[in-house]
């Protein structure tokens, strides 16, 4: 997200499938050798699910008809392991594993790609992290800890260093503002992601004092903690998910034969593109909720805390309301509180995309849906997938914006 102009040579994608033990910052071009992780996810007891909404709360955020439907969550305001596959190291190897735990097992496979677009400058940060806990030691044995991990799309405006400096410290932060780590206590979670974010931009807001620079970034959020995901965001990055409908809930497996349920990969489906294992077009679920000047609750809060309007941006200049850093705009507004949504993944659930707002400006949630879908079925990795999201979005549909795409594929199978 920058001014820049458009350069009259394509940059070549930077692609690659985040497998990380104890987690991965990563900006810029990406290593020719990808990797492809896989998160092993037990069961929790925690509080219930998210709620759905097929229309757009039109206080907080964007509105988001006939882009999908979009599962509302409670804003922030109001309220040992993992395995994985590697492939492309030194040697080769392969490591795959699955955690067990009540109410099933979810496998999360990640693959990330970028490209800068027309942009002279590369200013996204991909996250991916398997194990979100890393070196924490809290006392407790590992073996009681909820499985955790850790995935963030951020996009910086006026230069990268507020999108690394917080995508380097949010997870840790988060963590350490009290993320429950043996059961899930869902409004104890939000809290933590909450004041964790709270803590960064602090933090970052002193270091750009130090440093002369004023920089900002947008931010996409997602800690998948047991078999919750919760999903943070501060401004126009995105998350959507891919789910099939209730009637296309697949029957429970016999008791005899855990069985899997891979929908992001299935191949029986006669509906083509968008479709899941029972070939009934999947429901494209914004998760997210944009924060933008123009919107009435965002323009009121603003003019309350003395900012101003002008021609759709924040004192004339800036287009989103809310972000980590951008020290020269707090006073006029300009917050890090997150809207979180929360949601308890099920078979039905099938993935994740998140991305940055260059991808979102030329692929409508249920286009970016459907086209995923279609290539997860003809049995795309991951990896590749969000390769050819990128390559579509910039050369095909001309994307001018740095476009980052972070695709989170879940596997199910029943203990």
């Amino acid at each position: 997200m920058d001014d820049t102009s458009s350069l009259a040579k394509r940059p070549r994608t930077a692609s690659h499938c985040a497998s990380l033990a104890a987690g991965s910052v990563r900006g810029g071009e990406a290593p020719a050798a990808g990797m492809a992780a896989s998160a092993g996810l037990g069961g929790d007891s925690g509080e219930g699910r998210a709620t759905l909404n097929g229309s757009p709360d039109g206080g907080g955020g964007g509105g988001t008809s006939g882009e999908g439907q979009r599962i509302e969550g409670e804003s922030a305001n109001g309220g040992g392991g993992a395995s994985e596959e590697a492939a492309g190291g030194p040697a080769g190897r392969t490591r795959a594993g699955e955690a067990r735990g009540r109410g099933g097992v979810t496998r999360v496979a990640a693959g990330q790609a970028e490209d800068r677009g027309s942009r002279h400058t590369f200013e996204d940060v991909v996250v991916a992290t398997a194990n979100a806990w890393g070196d924490a030691d809290d006392g407790a044995p590992a073996a009681d800890r909820l499985r955790c991990s850790f995935y963030a799309v951020l996009d910086g405006h006026g230069g990268r260093r507020a999108a690394e400096w917080a995508g380097k410290h949010v997870n840790a932060a988060v963590i350490a503002a009290g993320l429950p780590r043996e059961s899930v206590d869902v409004k104890k979670a939000k809290r933590a992601i909450t004041e964790g974010m709270k803590r960064v931009d602090e933090q970052l807001l002193k270091e750009s004092l130090a440093g002369n620079w004023q920089d900002g970034a947008t931010a996409v959020c997602v800690w998948v903690l047991g078999q919750h995901v919760f999903v943070a965001n501060l401004g126009d990055a995105k998350a959507v998910l891919a789910r099939e409908p209730d009637a296309a809930a697949p029957p429970p497996p016999a008791a005899t034969a855990p069985t899997p349920t891979v929908c992001a990969q299935s191949t029986d489906s006669v509906g083509g593109a968008g479709t899941g294992a029972s070939g009934a077009s999947l429901k494209a679920l914004v998760v997210t909720r944009e924060h933008k000047a123009i919107f009435p609750a965002e323009r009121r809060r603003i003019e309350k805390a003395g900012g101003s309007i002008i021609n759709g941006r924040i004192q004339g200049r800036l287009e989103v309301s809310r972000a980590f850093g951008d020290r020269q705009f707090k006073k006029a507004g300009v917050s890090c509180t997150p809207d979180i949504n929360v949601f308890h993944l099920s078979p039905r659930d099938c993935f994740l995309l998140l991305a940055c707002d260059g991808l979102w400006g030329v692929f409508s949630p249920a286009d970016a849906v459907n086209f995923t879908q279609g290539l997860l079925q003809k049995g795309v990795s991951v990896e590749s997938a969000a390769r050819r999201v990128v390559k579509e979005a910039v050369w095909e549909r001309k994307c001018k914006d740095n476009c980052s795409v972070l695709l989170l594929s879940f596997h199910h199978s029943s203990t």
